[in-house]
Parts: structure tokens; sequence; C-alpha cells
């Protein structure tokens, strides 16, 4: 009821109600000719928690493509993978790096991907 009266208050303002949902966003892992491809994979498997296999396939991806995708997340959340694998690689002294990137996916509330 409350929002049915909240559109019909919205439509009488001349105002779209607008009831999109939020954008998500591709952390892209970037190639590149420094990184060791096992400490690549470590970091898919303890940061993105990403069994063995994926993790070796994603780290293979951007090995051939120069860029692979990790993860699809909401903005707040890829923005801090993408801190969280750069600094774990500052700290073991590795160029890895990452970017974030808008999917073209929506986060539908209750719909799995």
């Amino acid at each position: 009821m409350k929002n049915e009266v909240n559109k019909e208050y919205t439509a009488n303002l001349g105002l779209a109600a607008e009831n999109k949902a939020p954008s998500l966003y591709q952390v892209l892992l970037h190639n590149d000719d420094f990184t060791p491809k096992e400490f690549v994979v470590r970091v898919l498997q303890t940061l993105f928690y990403l069994d063995r296999r994926k993790a070796t396939e994603i780290m293979m991806e951007a090995h051939a493509a120069g860029k692979a995708i990790c993860g699809i997340f909401s903005k707040d959340f890829a923005e801090a993978k993408v801190s969280q694998v750069e600094e774990y690689a500052k700290e073991h002294e590795h160029p890895l790096m990452c970017s974030v990137q808008e999917s073209g996916f929506r986060d539908v509330p209750g719909e799995g991907m």
C-alpha cells in the first residue's frame, strides 16, 4: 500500500520513480611479464576463493589474452578486491595489477547469476 502511494505521489509530481537495480562490475586481472604464474594462482585462490583448477584457468586466460575476469561484484566490493590484490602483490614484491570495469549486468535481488 505504501509503495503504491509513493508511486502515485511521484507520478503526480511528474517524476519518474526509478527502481533500477545497481550495476555490477567485473574485476579484471592483467597479465604482466614479471609476476610468477604460481603467485597469480595463489592470489586467485586466496582472495577470490577459487579452486585451483578455476584459478589456473583464469591465470592462463590472462596470460594468453592480456586480461581475464576474476569475478563480478557490486562496485564497492569490486574496488575493495582490486585494492586487496594490489596490496598483497606489493607485499610480495610483484607488480600484479587488477582493474574494475562495469559489466553490463545488474544485481537483481533474489536472482542468482
